[in-house]
Order: structure tokens, then C-alpha cells, then sequence
């Protein structure tokens, strides 16, 4: 079999994953251009004083920025973020076989994680900072400023949890040979 077939072969055993890193690494970058380029929105002003009101009182669209992790936790070390955002890509590069990516119910996580550091990795390389917009809040509580490569991250990392669940409960073995449950020993009385 020719180089090429084995590298077309290998692709098409992850296509659901690439597809996946790749829309959401794509939407996320397209919607933070927007967000600094076209929105006309201005950074770190929210509602009632800016913003874009999608839902009243409940979600808006803002220009806001992150230079640590989520909910602003390592504030100013980025440089540690990005290079922990490699290290991670490399491993799950190098696990993939453990991590089973093969199976496609493994490849839906892991593409929207992926796609997620990406996302955000570029935002710190190219900015020095995340680019944030998505705002959520429920009457007087306001969620931390997020976008589309936290989304595939969380959501990822949900479904992977889900996968992993599913997986070790269809696997569990029966106590015994028949498939019976396991018979407590009878009493033996003198």
C-alpha cells in the first residue's frame, strides 16, 4: 500500500474529529474578528451601558477580554496557559490511541475540545489574551464572559465524561458464568 493511501486511510479514520476541531476553531476565530472588528461594540462596556441585547435581562453580546483562564483565574500568566494548551494538544496527539479517537463516540469530544484550545491558544499568541463575548446572567447573577471555544471545551469535555460513563457501565462484567448474580452461601445449622 503506497504512503499516500495510508495517510488518506488515517484521515478517514478521523474525520469526524478534524471536522469537528475545525468548525469550532473556525466559528470561534470568525466570531472574535467580528466581535473586535465589525460589532462596533466597545471593549469591556456592558449592559445597560453596551452591548448587544439578544435576550433582555438574560443574554447580550459584549466586547470583553480575559487574560487568565476560566473566570479570570491565572490572570496575567498567559504564557503558562499557552504552553500548557500545547503540552495538552501533544498528549492527546500521543494518547489518541489510548483515548480511543478511532471510535467515533470519542471523536465528537475531543474534536470540540481540540477545536476549543485551539481557539483560544491563537487568541493568546496573537493577542496576549481571550477574546470574549457570549454574556449569561439570571436576574442579579452574571456568569463569566465566554465564547465558542469555551463552549466546544465544556460541552467536550461533558460528552467525553458521558462517553467514558456509558462505556464502563456496558462493560461490567457479571458475578458469575450463568449471569446470574452472585448467591449468598446457605446457613448450615447443627
Amino acid at each position: 500500500m503506497s504512503r499516500k493511501k495510508i495517510n488518506l486511510k488515517r484521515f478517514q479514520n478521523y474525520k469526524l474529529f478534524i471536522l469537528l476541531a475545525c468548525s469550532v476553531f473556525f466559528l470561534d476565530q470568525f466570531s472574535k474578528y467580528w466581535i473586535v472588528h465589525s460589532s462596533g461594540l466597545i471593549k469591556g462596556i456592558y449592559p445597560p451601558y453596551g452591548g448587544l441585547t439578544v435576550i433582555p435581562g438574560c443574554f447580550h453580546i459584549v466586547y470583553a477580554v480575559n487574560t487568565g483562564a476560566a473566570w479570570g483565574m491565572f490572570s496575567g500568566y498567559g504564557a503558562v496557559l499557552f504552553t500548557l494548551a500545547i503540552v495538552v494538544l501533544a498528549a492527546l496527539y500521543f494518547f489518541r490511541s489510548e483515548l480511543e479517537l478511532h471510535h467515533p463516540r470519542y471523536q465528537l469530544p475531543m474534536g470540540l475540545i481540540v477545536g476549543g484550545i485551539l481557539g483560544n491558544a491563537i487568541d493568546r499568541l496573537m493577542h496576549g489574551h481571550v477574546i470574549d463575548f457570549l454574556d449569561v446572567h439570571l436576574g442579579s447573577y452574571r456568569w463569566p464572559t465566554f465564547n465558542f471555544a469555551d463552549c466546544g471545551i465544556v460541552i467536550g469535555a461533558g460528552l467525553y465524561l458521558l462517553a467514558s460513563y456509558r462505556k464502563s457501565a456496558g462493560t461490567k462484567k457479571p458475578a458469575n458464568k450463568q449471569g446470574n448474580k452472585a448467591q449468598p452461601a446457605e446457613q448450615v445449622t447443627e
